[in-house]
C-alpha cells in the first residue's frame, strides 16, 4: 500500500502551500491595499476572491465525497491565474502605480500564485481519473487526495455530517457555475477584458 501512496506528502505540502498562496497572502494584501487605498489592487483582489472561492467549494464537495470535487479543484487552479492577469485596465493601472513595498509584494504574490497554480494543475491531472471512476473510494490515489478534506472536516466540523457539508458545497458549486455562465456568455461580451466599475 505504501508504494501506491508515495505522493501523499506532496498532497499535504500542496495543502500547506494553498493556505499560504491562496488564503493568507491575498488576505494580507487586500487589507494592505484597503489601508493604502490602492483601488486597482482592491478591485483585482476582490475579483480574485470571487474566483478563488471555487477552492473552498471543491474542498466541501470533496468531504461528501462527490467526484465533481476533483474537477472543481483542477478548474480552480486554471481560473485563478486567469483572474489575476485577464483584465487589461487593472493590469495597466497596477503597472502605472509608483514603486512601493505593496506593489512589489502584490506582483511577487501574483507571479508566485500563478506558478503555484500551474504546477499544481499539472500535478493534479492524474486525480481526474477519480472523477470518472466507479471505484474511486477504493483507489489509493483517490483516497490520498480525499484525506485533506476529511481532516479539514474533523478539525472544523467534527459534529457535522459529511453529506450535509457536501450538500452545502454542491449548492455553492451550482451558484458558482451559474454565475460563471452568466459572466462568460453575457457580461464578458459587453465589457471585454476591462473590469468595468459599475
Amino acid at each position: 500500500m505504501q508504494s501506491d501512496i508515495w505522493f501523499r506528502p506532496f498532497i499535504w505540502m500542496d495543502f500547506r502551500l494553498a493556505l499560504l498562496f491562496t488564503v493568507i497572502a491575498p488576505l494580507v494584501l487586500i487589507i494592505w491595499a484597503f489601508v493604502r487605498k490602492v483601488e486597482p489592487m482592491q478591485h483585482l483582489l476582490a475579483i480574485y476572491w470571487r474566483v478563488a472561492s471555487l477552492l473552498a467549494i471543491a474542498l466541501y464537495v470533496s468531504i461528501a465525497p462527490f467526484q465533481v470535487g476533483f474537477i472543481a479543484g483542477l478548474m480552480s487552479r486554471i481560473l485563478i491565474p486567469l483572474s489575476l492577469w485577464f483584465w487589461i485596465d487593472l493590469n495597466e493601472e497596477i503597472e502605472d502605480l509608483p514603486g512601493s513595498a505593496l506593489k512589489l509584494s502584490f506582483n511577487a504574490w501574483r507571479w508566485a500564485v500563478t506558478l503555484y497554480c500551474i504546477i499544481g494543475a499539472i500535478a493534479q491531472l492524474p486525480s481526474l481519473q477519480c472523477a470518472f471512476s466507479d471505484t474511486f473510494l477504493q483507489d489509493p490515489l483517490c483516497q490520498a487526495w480525499l484525506e485533506v478534506p476529511l481532516v479539514y472536516k474533523d478539525i472544523f466540523h467534527p459534529n457535522t455530517q459529511a453529506g450535509f457539508l457536501g450538500f452545502i458545497g454542491g449548492m455553492g458549486l451550482v451558484v458558482y457555475v451559474l454565475y460563471l455562465i452568466y459572466f462568460v456568455f453575457l457580461k464578458l461580451g459587453k465589457q471585454g477584458r476591462f473590469a468595468v466599475r459599475q
